[in-house]
């Protein structure tokens, strides 16, 4: 835990996404934030990009955050403007520990 610890020295806020109703009763989809936290992030390189990429076609870089409950796919990652969509979540060891999101950078 404490290598990981020392890792996490990057500030993300993760986004939910949902839907808000304007004043003329229409509803339109929009993100909100979830949580802002401490992160790694990790691009994928070399055979491990090509592993991911096999796996999930345009997976580019791995995010590692504590671990934390309600995280789902459907949420999305802001660091700094630039946007990640989360392709799918590994929890390693399932030791409520550390959440590992595999996720391709949004342009």
């Amino acid at each position: 835990m404490k290598q990981l610890v020392n890792r996490l020295n990057k500030r993300i806020t993760i986004r939910k996404q949902t839907w808000i109703e304007n004043s003329m009763k229409e509803k339109k989809q929009t993100w909100i934030d979830y949580a802002t936290v401490w992160a790694a992030i990790e691009p994928l390189r070399g055979q491990e990009s090509l592993v991911a990429q096999k796996s999930e076609s345009t997976v580019t870089t791995r995010i590692r955050i504590r671990f934390r409950e309600g995280i789902e796919p459907s949420m999305m990652i802001d660091y700094r403007g630039i946007s990640f969509e989360i392709m799918y979540i590994i929890h390693p060891e399932f030791n409520k520990r550390e959440l590992q999101l595999m996720c391709k950078e949004r342009r």
